[in-house]
């Protein structure tokens, strides 16, 4: 049994992979890191303790505040959703104290949560050979903490595992993205709401199956390096959110074409499974 922190524990990827870790407990001993160790909704078998990466990333002790981890899945990030928040570049150095505090006091293995968003706007299929070119403050961050990490740990005997999850969807009451806003705006009463022209394709990964591929990435460390965490399926925008509308007997509709795409969102991107599938396979894990 190995003893794993994870970070951002309480967060809407975070409670789902906690959940698919309890599973293999005869595999883990997990401590759940989050704000308010006091006010969260636990799990059992779960030791919670409260963390703040922000504030707390320095102390001298906080390899024993976290359980003397073996395995640390850092999930923690703050503005997620807003793309261009100068936080993001403020807290790279927290990030990287943290995860240096942790590996100086013996944990080897570093499963670090990235973004597909660090391909930039690209056309077509990536990998994780691709070249990731940053266009805002959060895809930046995360570049700069990836290759920053990569450059302490060289020369250790550690594994860092940066996987990349893809649009992310399902318990869409805990989650931020579209199809949220869409139950929202449903609720509210509102008939219609601004949209794009719907013709966008996204790679998008039900939640319970990307907490699933997390934890079959930190149950092994044979592969490392960057891991897309996706389904390898574009799929159109317009025909996700009509589909969510329809699945769920919603009456509110797109308005199409009344808000303008984001200049870095690629018309097509989707990523490629082969290094996830192998992680899969080796874990027992691919169905």
């Amino acid at each position: 049994m190995k003893r794993i922190v994870v970070t951002g524990a309480d967060g809407y990827i975070g409670t789902h992979v906690i959940a698919e870790l309890v599973k293999q407990k005869e595999r883990f001993d997990i401590t759940a890191a989050v704000l308010d160790a006091d006010h969260c909704e636990r799990i059992s078998g779960v030791n919670y303790v409260s963390f703040d990466f922000v504030t707390d990333h320095s102390r001298e002790n906080l390899c024993d505040v976290l359980g003397r981890p073996e395995i640390c899945l850092h999930l923690a990030w703050r503005d997620g959703f807003v793309h261009n928040s100068t936080r993001h570049i403020e807290d790279i150095s927290s990030h990287f104290g943290f995860l240096k505090n942790l590996a100086d006091h013996g944990t080897k293995q570093f499963a670090v949560a990235g973004s597909f968003r660090e391909y930039g706007n690209v056309n077509g299929m990536v990998d994780i050979n691709s070249f990731a070119y940053p266009d805002n403050m959060y895809m930046l961050s995360k570049v700069m903490l990836k290759r920053a990490l990569e450059l302490y740990f060289a020369g250790k005997d550690i594994c860092l595992q940066w996987f990349r999850p893809f649009t992310v969807y399902g318990d869409e009451e805990k989650n931020h993205s579209i199809l949220s806003k869409i139950l929202m705006w449903e609720k509210e009463g509102k008939e219609t709401f601004p949209f794009t022209d719907g013709t966008e394709q996204y790679d998008y990964i039900e939640i319970h199956e990307l907490a699933r591929q997390i934890a079959a990435i930190v149950s092994q460390n044979e592969i490392d390096g960057v891991i897309d965490c996706c389904s390898g399926v574009p799929t159109r925008l317009g025909d996700m959110v009509e589909k969510f509308i329809s699945d769920n007997h919603l009456r509110i509709r797109p308005e199409y074409g009344a808000f303008p795409s984001r200049s870095y969102d690629s018309k097509i991107v989707y990523g490629d499974v082969r290094k996830i599938n192998r992680i899969m396979e080796i874990t027992g894990t691919n169905g």
